[in-house]
């Protein structure tokens, strides 16, 4: 009796095992990243504890001729065989982990595809890319914000909020993804729900202080302007004066084929009225940017509006609020790609040479909102084609550098800048032309007090270098490198962001700034503590400035007590998500042992030469 019920216990933990089994399977096969990830590590554990046991011989066994004694079980169970299970389970994990790795490495190539459609601006294609690669890799967590990202782009903000909720299924700390969800819900006006998804950015790392508040700020500021329209509409369905006189102003500018002059006093009028927040509103749930943007003599709105620039201080900043609500219609942003060009850009450069004549407040709040107008590539591409808009800020530049110490002025010029910046996202013959004056003045604008505009200054040069050998000869002579390093030592990320790359970009063709590079940054202290930064953009330009400035005789010999081998190493062989990090470093490592064999000693002692053999592929200089 007792062994039938010994038997009875040894096959119901068999047929347990069997079920445990499948359901493995069935984890592995699940398109939920944290199932599959869970069935991943139960595999491991399972095949683990199989190789362990595989030593000993096992001593319980199931008695088949018991088993077979049930004869409802006979034939499910005499065709089961555990052993068979954990083998085709273990092939079956080898071979998932082959095709995991190609994946991976297919997923991050369509990433970078995806991230260089969206940095031109191309949304639609890069969400294209990076589903492609989710098709590769289900839960590699990138490609899920990335795409949020995208969504955000195109105001898709469920299917953004969709993908953040798959992010932190694969990575339930994955401060972006509730960065991007609470946008996504703060554009949808869910408010509380935006709100806590901040909240959880401060719990996971509560040295985001500062971008939870800015966070909070802009929920606030929309739930405020929400509640300032429902105030608004309240007041005009109440008769309020205000509001009648505002929707009574917009009706006498909706009339057809009056005189431009008409339309302009009706807008200095429209301007004057809305003094406050509750008359903005009143304008915007009135139908205002429809009726001026629809009116074929008000489609001049935005020229009407930009010579408001030359008004008082009140009425050119009430003209500039309309100018920025405007540019966030879409409707308007399509008007405004056929005529640009034509009725926009003239205007603008004019405005631009005549700085001294205008509201110079409103001016710099004007060019800010042609910058904010460049994230629109047709747009941008046509301001950057313009000759006579670079001619103009250049003209600004002047100005603002002769009268550079008023307050107003330096507005101007850091928005300027600002612009200049967005406008090098495009490459053209305007920008090769002018790339020597615009160098030359930033140049100039790298001794000014004001760290903004340094700032700016060197983001406009590491921008506006790579388009001309010429500029990068003149700004070597005119000391920039020894500028960028001095910059580089004082810190600060983005500006270190840019300096590097400014660097890397005059390095890479001019053997000057080469040996400028190792005479002043003394057995490369600067490069070496840059590359130990948590920003991939700064580390990859540290590696390939460095890897440049290995040529100059004696600079590889002056890192032989360094620790320099280990960081190159460490990052040929990382994780980076941007490539050229490893690329970068093991061109840097490579020419490194060239220059100084010695150098491959410790190469050898960190058991580095493997990583380097294979990453010589990249080092066709040496």
């Amino acid at each position: 009796m007792l062994g039938d019920e010994q038997q009875e216990e040894d096959f119901q933990r068999f047929l347990r095992r069997v079920d445990d089994i499948t359901n493995l399977v069935e984890g592995l096969k699940s398109t939920d990243p944290a199932i599959q990830e869970k069935a991943l590590a139960e595999t491991e554990k399972r095949l683990c504890e199989k190789e362990a046991s595989e030593e000993e011989e096992c001593k319980t066994k199931v008695n088949r001729t018991v088993i077979n004694s049930r004869a409802s079980d006979i034939e499910q169970v005499e065709t089961i065989n555990s052993d068979g299970f954990l083998a085709a389970l273990e092939k079956d994990a080898r071979e998932r982990a082959k095709r995991r790795k190609r994946n991976e490495h297919l997923a991050d190539a369509l990433k970078e595809k995806g991230n260089d459609a969206f940095r031109k601006g191309d949304y639609v294609t890069a969400i294209q890319k990076y589903t492609e690669g989710l098709e590769k890799l289900k839960d590699k967590q990138e490609l899920y914000t990335n795409r949020a990202q995208a969504y955000l782009k195109m105001h898709e903000y469920e299917k953004a909020i969709s993908d953040c909720e798959w992010a932190l299924k694969c990575n339930e700390k994955c401060i972006k993804a509730y960065f991007q969800m609470g946008k996504a819900h703060l554009a949808l006006k869910h408010f509380s729900e935006s709100r806590q998804c901040y909240q959880k950015i401060l719990e996971i790392d509560p040295q985001k202080e500062s971008l939870f508040k800015d966070c909070m700020n802009e929920v606030n500021l929309e739930e405020k302007r929400m509640n300032e329209e429902e105030r608004a509409l309240k007041e005009f369905e109440s008769g309020s004066v205000t509001a009648l006189s505002i929707k009574e102003l917009l009706h006498k500018l909706d009339r057809p084929d009056q005189n431009i002059l008409y339309y302009t006093g009706g807008i200095r009028v429209l301007t004057g009225a809305m003094k406050g927040c509750t008359e903005q509103t009143l304008f915007r749930t009135n139908d205002g940017f429809s009726i001026i943007n629809d009116n074929k003599v008000v489609r001049r709105w935005l020229q009407i509006l930009m010579m408001f620039v030359s008004s008082t201080d009140a009425e050119a900043s009430s003209a500039m609020n309309i100018l920025t609500d405007l540019t966030k219609e879409e409707k308007f942003k399509t008007q405004c790609r056929i005529k640009f060009s034509t009725d926009v850009l003239p205007l603008f450069s004019q405005l631009l040479t005549s700085a001294k004549l205008v509201n110079q407040t409103a001016l710099a709040h004007c060019i800010g909102i042609m910058g904010d107008l460049c994230a629109d590539v047709v747009i941008r591409k046509q301001m950057a084609d313009c000759q006579e808009c670079w001619q103009a800020c250049l003209k600004l530049m002047d100005e603002c550098l002769s009268g550079g110490s008023k307050l107003k002025y330096q507005e101007c010029l850091f928005a300027v800048l600002g612009l200049m910046m967005n406008l090098l996202l495009e490459s053209n013959a305007a920008i090769q032309y002018f790339a020597v004056d615009i160098s030359g003045r930033c140049m100039c604008l790298l001794s000014s007090k004001d760290g903004r505009i340094v700032t700016r200054a060197i983001g406009v040069l590491s921008r506006i270098l790579p388009a001309s050998s010429s500029a990068i000869e003149e700004v070597v002579k005119g000391g920039v490198v020894k500028k960028m390093i001095n910059f580089l030592k004082a810190g600060g990320q983005i500006t270190s962001n840019y300096a590097i790359k400014t660097l890397s970009i005059c390095t890479k063709s001019n053997s000057q700034a080469q040996e400028e590079v190792v005479k002043s940054d003394k057995r490369f202290g600067v490069l070496l503590k840059l590359l130990e930064s948590e920003n991939e953009m700064i580390v990859g330009n540290a590696a390939f400035c460095l890897g440049q400035c290995l040529v100059v005789p004696g600079a590889a010999t002056s890192l032989l007590n360094s620790n320099v081998v280990m960081i190159l190493l460490k990052h040929a062989g990382g994780d980076a998500t941007n490539t050229s990090v490893q690329e970068n470093a093991a061109i840097a490592l490579g020419k490194l042992c060239v220059a100084e064999p010695r150098h491959i000693f410790q190469l050898r002692e960190l058991n580095g030469m493997a990583i380097l053999n294979s990453s010589m592929k990249y080092v066709h200089s040496v």
